[in-house]
């Protein structure tokens, strides 16, 4: 059985943790004083001290506990219980529509490779949503939905361009309409590497048709 002490020292932890998040997404990383973010959850400085080493490893913590929440919510998603394909779209689209997500639009994609540094905000990308979308892959090409094209090449493009679009929804005046052409992009894309996908009609018979209505 876990001592009371434990119990207390995780709850504090998570209090900081979550009222972190709660300052970061509000006024970011450079707007949020550990005074305010040890205010917010009724401890005092010295209590965040004994957690956390300083304010970029209290951010760090932050991050890791938006990524783990949103990541999870994903992975429930692509591993119910029904048709692979589409429970990975229904995944996709998903992931599209977190990035509207306040807390992750400002913690995960606009501050964190600042305040982590690129390499390190990369390498914790890839330990959340890269390796859920890999395994996803990996599901699709073994259930024959996927053309056999190398799971690890096929991965990096695709997290390439989910993490593009991510930046393009953080970045866009009308985050809302950039979200929806993101999705639809990127699905339309990820159709074109399905087995057996009904590709879309080539230019040149739609010009045939038009002619011949002309006609």
């Amino acid at each position: 059985m876990r001592s009371r002490r434990v119990e207390y020292s995780e709850s504090t932890r998570q209090a900081l943790v979550d009222s972190a998040v709660e300052l970061f997404t509000k006024r970011g990383y450079a707007g949020t004083s550990l005074d305010e973010v040890a205010k917010r959850a009724r401890l005092t400085k010295g209590a965040l001290y004994h957690h956390f080493s300083g304010k970029q490893a209290l951010f760090e913590a932050a991050f890791d506990s938006v990524e783990n929440a949103f990541m999870r919510k994903l992975g429930e998603i692509v591993s119910a219980p029904g048709d692979p394909w589409d429970t990975a779209i229904a995944g996709l689209r998903a992931y599209v529509r977190v990035c509207l997500e306040p807390s992750y639009q400002r913690i995960v994609i606009h501050e964190a490779p600042v305040v982590m540094g690129w390499e390190r905000w990369r390498e914790a990308e890839e330990h959340f949503s890269y390796g859920l979308l890999r395994s996803t892959i990996e599901v699709l090409i073994t259930s024959g939905e996927l053309e056999q094209l190398p799971v690890e090449t096929m991965a990096r493009l695709l997290f390439g361009s989910l993490s593009a679009g991510a930046s393009m929804i953080a970045g866009a005046a009308d985050p809302k309409k950039a979200s929806a052409e993101v999705e639809r992009t990127i699905v339309r894309v990820v159709e074109g590497l399905r087995v057996n996908g009904t590709p879309r009609p080539a230019e040149p018979a739609r010009e045939h048709r038009s002619r011949s209505r002309r006609r």
